[in-house]
């Protein structure tokens, strides 16, 4: 009985040594290598300070830029920590409520677009984190944009065209735009 249990003792300690301490190492040093930016969680900078990730959405509010989709994330909008969904069913009034807010925050932004808000506008991602929306929802702001930052709606629209990426290897997801991406390249127009 005491070989058995020092036996399983031993596989314990060699599996938690192998699967704890050298298979973490070895897939981090891979990782370093083969992908850093992806491993060091595809900061984006400017002027050499990390500004936000291109993996993780931010709250823009401003109507001079282009807004992302909402946040569920508590206790404040984009909180990794704190990803998840709403969990609020289509029945729910505190689902229609929320909504409602957003469009009226949109439509108070841009009081002359009478075009219909696109969804991910309005509804939150599962995960609360996302980074991009459609590019539906990227060309439902581009006038409201254009305008507050007086330039051509042209300027923007080629900043949105350049912005969307579309399916991974032709056929995985959607196409999308990535909202701090995007805003960086207006506040780059701006500039120049």
């Amino acid at each position: 009985m005491g070989r058995l249990i020092r036996n399983a003792l031993m596989m314990l300690l060699v599996m938690t040594v192998i699967t704890g301490l050298v298979y973490p190492l070895v897939a981090t040093g891979v990782a370093q290598v083969l992908f850093p930016h992806q491993a060091n969680g595809s900061l984006v900078e400017r002027d050499g300070k990390p500004i936000g990730s291109e993996l993780i959405g931010q709250s823009f509010t401003d109507p001079k830029y282009f807004w992302g989709r909402p946040s569920a994330t508590t206790p404040q909008p984009y909180n990794g920590t704190g990803s998840n969904g709403s969990n609020q069913g289509p029945s729910n009034p505190a689902l229609h409520d929320a909504v409602q807010q957003r469009i009226d925050a949109l439509h108070a932004a841009d009081p002359g677009n009478t075009a219909p808000v696109p969804a991910d506008l309005v509804t939150a991602s599962g995960s609360g984190l996302d980074p991009e929306i459609t590019p539906a929802a990227a060309q439902y702001q581009i006038a409201r944009v254009a305008r507050v930052r007086n330039v051509s709606v042209d300027q923007v629209q080629k900043l949105v065209t350049q912005a969307t990426q579309g399916r991974q290897l032709g056929l995985l997801g959607e196409p999308r735009v990535n909202v701090l991406q995007l805003n960086l390249a207006l506040d780059g127009l701006q500039q120049r």
